[in-house]
């Protein structure tokens, strides 16, 4: 057994004395890193009794990070636990232990979900198996947002306070990041004084939200899976639950434009989710105002995570000529 194999069954004893039945159910037979994130590490886990989990681990406590993911591990339980009570497909919830300290590492044990990253096999997808599919995803995305919380931000308790405002929360996790790019220095196509004014003239469109709605916010196409043969591939699952937060349900179409174009001009998405009783108002120009600042916050979040992820000059600069545009854009669009 190697080191890796030997700290993850650290892991699983400890979700099993806590009264995991799954992770007690054999010997860890192998374990497989698993790519594409960026922040967390991830594992799937087969054992000897053929079970099939995935293990989410965060970085080494003390390590260079934006202070948005402060404990992520509780929003990405809390929302899968969510999903899977909404009827979303997700992964299920064996245990967790998300506090962060020194001298105990926090985890996550999921079940594992089939399916492959609708991302992977975008490329070449008949039009209409993607409209078909978009019309689901709007459908689940409807259920996400009927599931509301107990304030406004983030659940994370060690994490920037959730507030009884959308405004005043939302002006807290814009700060925030803006606070992490002047901290690491990390580059943005304007300045940082200016940007926050530019947030701080829009925040108005905000206190039109009064309920918190549970918002994915990574919601882009390596976070869907689907399974199944070509043309009749389905949703399987909506995985990577660590962005999530309380708040406005238009905050998913900032992720959920990203590569498959913008999901509020979207027929088949919007005829899902509204079939499905998404309430999200879309009629004016101030619903594509707060739909901009989402966006702001996103493409915030993508240029100033570059420095203490320690991206390489090549992915920093792609990183730069997709976000800096569009942060201009939605910017101008905001106020």
């Amino acid at each position: 057994m190697t080191v890796a194999d030997e700290r993850i069954s650290t892991f699983l004893a400890r979700a099993a004395a806590a009264g995991a039945r799954e992770a007690g159910a054999g010997a860890v037979r192998r374990v497989t890193a698993l790519t594409g994130g960026t922040y967390n590490g991830l594992y799937a886990v087969e054992l000897d009794g053929g079970e099939r989990l995935v293990l989410k681990v965060p970085p080494p406590f003390g390590r260079p990070r934006l202070t948005y993911e402060r404990e992520l591990l509780y929003g990405e339980a809390l929302f899968h636990r969510s999903a899977v009570g909404a009827g979303v497909p997700a992964p299920r919830v064996v245990h967790a232990e998300p506090a962060e300290g020194p001298g105990r590492e926090p985890y996550l044990l999921m079940t594992h979900v089939d399916g492959v990253p609708w991302w992977d096999v975008a490329e070449g997808m008949a039009a209409a198996e993607r409209d078909r599919l978009r019309t689901g995803l709007g459908a689940l995305v409807a259920r996400l947002h009927a599931v509301t919380g107990p304030g406004f931000g983030y659940p994370a308790p060690g994490g920037i306070p959730r507030a009884p405002r959308w405004s005043a929360a939302f002006t807290a996790m814009t700060g925030a990041v803006l606070d992490d790019a002047e901290r690491y220095g990390s580059w943005l196509p304007l300045p940082v004084p200016e940007v926050r004014a530019r947030l701080a003239a829009a925040r108005e469109v905000l206190d039109e939200v009064t309920v918190p709605a549970l918002v994915h916010f990574d919601l882009w196409p390596g976070n869907v899976l689907l399974d199944g043969p070509e043309g009749e591939r389905t949703i399987s699952g909506i995985i990577d639950g660590e962005r999530m937060f309380w708040g406005d349900p238009l905050a998913d179409f900032a992720s959920l434009s990203l590569f498959l174009g913008d999901a509020e001009s979207d027929p088949a998405f919007l005829a899902g989710y509204r079939a499905a009783g998404g309430t999200a108002d879309l009629d004016g120009p101030a619903a594509l105002r707060r739909i901009a600042l989402y966006r702001c916050y996103l493409y915030l979040i993508m240029l100033t995570e570059a420095v203490p992820r320690g991206y390489d000059a090549e992915h920093t600069a792609w990183v730069r000529d997709f976000a800096a545009p569009r942060l201009e854009a939605a910017l101008a669009s905001a106020g």
